[in-house]
C-alpha cells in the first residue's frame, strides 16, 4: 500500500502518468504478501491518494481499507463519471470508394443488405486471418447487436452506409485493441480493458468495469478481441438509448415494462 499527494484539485480520478513522475508521500514498511498489513504514518494536512496494490502485478484481488485518524478526516472512493464520449461517425455516398462499393456488392448479395448471418460469416472470415489478435469468432448475438445498432431503416439488414459506419467502428475498435494490448498477449487484461473502453469513449465507474469484466472475460479473466466489440457494441447501444429516454438531461430516466424489455 502507497499513500500519494496531490495537490490543487479534489476528487481527481489519476492515471498511471501521475505514478510514474510523482513519489509516494508514504508507504508500507514491508512489502509482503500477507492478509493484512497495518501501518502507523505521520502525515501533513492535505489531499491524500491511498493506492493498494496486489503482491504480484496484473493480480485481480479484494481490499478492506481501514483508515484510523487522531483528528477528523473526509474519506470517499475515487471514481469517474458514467457517460459516453463517442463521436459519431458520419459518411455519405461520397465517403465510399469504388473498392468498398464492390466489395459491398459481393458480400451483400441480390438484395444489396448484409444480415446478422451474413456479417458473422464475414467477421469472423477476417479475424481469422490476423495473428496479432486471439478470438473465438463473433456470436449470431454479438452481429445482430452491431446491426441493431446501426440498422436506421428497422429491415434487420445493414445497407452500404450503414455497413461504412460499422466497418469504420470495427478498424477503430481494432486500433484500441493493439494499443492498448501492451504485452502483446492478443487479449486483453481485465486492466487493459479498463484504459481502452476509457480509449473508446466511455467513461464507467468501479462497478459498470467490474460488471463487464465479469460479463465478457474468459475463465482467466482475458477478454478476447470478439468480446471486446461486442462489449463496445453493448456499451453505446445502451448510451444510445438511455441519451433518447432522457428528454431532460436529468441523468435518470423511468422505464415501464414493455421499456425494460426493448432494452435489455
Amino acid at each position: 500500500m502507497s499513500i500519494c499527494q496531490y495537490r490543487g484539485q479534489k476528487n481527481v480520478h489519476l492515471n498511471k502518468n501521475f505514478f510514474l513522475r510523482h513519489a509516494s508521500a508514504a508507504r508500507s514498511e514491508t512489502f509482503i504478501n500477507l492478509r493484512e498489513v497495518c501501518s502507523r504514518f505521520s502525515m501533513p494536512p492535505g489531499e491524500y491518494l491511498i493506492v493498494p496494490s496486489t503482491f504480484e502485478p496484473h493480480k485481480n484481488g479484494d481490499f478492506c481499507v481501514r483508515v484510523f485518524t487522531e483528528k477528523q478526516a473526509d474519506f470517499q472512493e475515487l471514481d469517474d463519471p458514467v457517460e459516453s464520449r463517442v463521436e459519431k461517425i458520419e459518411i455519405d455516398e461520397d465517403d465510399v470508394d469504388d473498392r468498398f462499393r464492390s466489395l459491398f456488392g459481393q458480400l451483400a448479395g441480390a438484395d444489396c443488405e448484409i444480415s446478422a448471418f451474413e456479417l458473422q460469416k464475414i467477421l469472423n472470415k477476417v479475424v481469422t486471418k490476423r495473428s496479432d489478435i486471439q478470438t473465438s469468432g463473433f456470436s449470431l448475438s454479438t452481429c445482430r447487436n452491431m446491426v441493431n445498432l446501426l440498422d436506421k431503416d428497422g429491415s434487420g439488414k445493414l445497407g452500404l452506409l450503414e455497413f461504412k459506419v460499422l466497418w469504420t467502428k470495427i478498424e477503430n475498435f481494432l486500433n484500441v485493441y493493439r494499443k492498448k494490448d501492451v504485452d502483446n498477449s492478443g487479449t486483453m487484461s481485465s486492466t487493459e480493458m479498463r484504459t481502452a473502453v476509457e480509449e473508446a469513449g466511455f467513461s464507467l465507474n468501479n462497478p459498470l468495469h467490474q460488471v463487464l469484466v465479469a460479463r465478457y472475460s474468459e475463465a482467466d479473466l482475458t477478454i478476447d478481441f470478439d468480446n471486446f466489440v461486442g462489449c463496445l457494441v453493448r456499451l453505446e447501444t445502451m448510451f444510445n438509448t438511455f441519451y433518447t429516454l432522457d428528454t431532460n438531461n436529468s441523468g435518470t430516466i423511468e422505464l415501464n415494462i414493455m421499456e425494460v424489455r426493448s432494452c435489455s
